[in-house]
C-alpha cells in the first residue's frame, strides 16, 4: 500500500512538474533593412562563394566603341587589367602610382556591375534615404527609391550621389548618378538584360533614353571556391 502511495505522489510530481514548464518563444525574425532587401534581390548571399569574377566594360556611343577587360579574385584582392594588348596585374592592397590609376576604372566598371552589392559594402560610407513611391525618370512609373549620398572624404569620388528605382522585388530597374550630390542628374540609364550567373543576379545593360549610349557588361565569367 505504502508502494502504491509512493508511486503515486511521484506520479503527481511528475505531472506537476511537466504542467510548470513553459513553452519558450519563437525567435523574433529580425527585419532587413533596405540595403539588406536590395543586396540579396541580386544574389548577395552567394557572393561568399565566388573565387574569381571575369567581365568586359563596354560603352556605346553614337559610333564609338570602347571596352576593357577586368579578372578579380576578390579573396585577395588581385585584379588584372586586360585593355588592347596591355595587362596589369596588381593588388588593391599595395598599389603604386600607376595601379591606383587602374583602379579608379576598376572601381567604376565593377560598380557598374555590382552595385548592389556595394549598398552593404560601402554602408559605413554613405547615408541614405528610401521613399515608397516616387516616379522612376526614364519608365515614368511609380517605383520605390533609394538613393545614397557617399561622404566627402575618401574614395575616387568623395559626395556623389545615386538614386536607385525598383519595384516589391527589390531589382533595379533604372538608376540616377548625381555627381557632389547635385540636384541635376549627371547620369540616367536603365538597368536591363538580367541574367543569372551562379546564384548572381546581374544586370547587363544599361542605356539612356535617348537611345545614343549603351553601356553594357558582358564575357562574364564567374569561378566558385571548390
Amino acid at each position: 500500500m505504502k508502494i502504491q502511495l509512493t508511486l503515486l505522489l511521484l506520479l503527481c510530481l511528475f505531472i506537476g512538474c511537466k504542467s510548470d514548464k513553459k513553452e519558450l518563444p519563437a525567435p523574433k525574425e529580425v527585419e532587413l533593412t533596405i540595403l539588406e532587401k536590395v543586396a540579396k534581390a541580386h544574389g548577395y548571399d552567394n557572393w561568399r562563394n565566388v573565387q574569381e569574377l571575369a567581365f568586359t566594360f563596354n560603352v556605346d556611343r553614337d559610333s564609338t566603341h570602347f571596352e576593357r577587360s577586368w579578372i578579380w579574385r576578390p579573396k585577395t584582392n588581385q585584379v588584372t587589367h586586360i585593355s588592347g594588348t596591355d595587362t596589369l596585374t596588381y593588388n588593391r592592397a599595395t598599389m603604386d602610382s600607376v595601379a591606383y590609376k587602374t583602379n579608379a576604372g576598376f572601381i567604376n566598371d565593377r560598380y557598374w556591375l555590382l552595385a548592389p552589392f556595394n549598398l552593404l559594402w560601402d554602408r559605413d560610407n554613405f547615408t541614405f534615404d528610401h521613399q515608397k513611391q516616387e516616379m522612376a525618370p526614364i519608365s515614368k512609373k511609380p517605383m520605390q527609391k533609394l538613393t545614397i549620398v557617399y561622404g566627402n572624404e575618401g574614395g575616387y569620388t568623395p559626395g556623389d550621389a545615386y538614386d536607385f528605382y525598383f519595384g516589391d522585388d527589390y531589382v533595379i530597374q533604372e538608376w540616377v548618378f548625381r555627381k557632389g550630390n547635385q540636384s541635376e542628374p549627371s547620369m540616367t540609364t536603365t538597368w536591363e538584360n538580367y541574367t543569372d550567373i551562379k546564384g548572381l543576379k546581374l544586370g547587363r545593360d544599361h542605356k539612356k533614353m535617348d537611345g545614343n549610349f549603351n553601356l553594357y557588361l558582358d564575357n562574364i565569367r564567374i569561378e566558385l571556391i571548390q
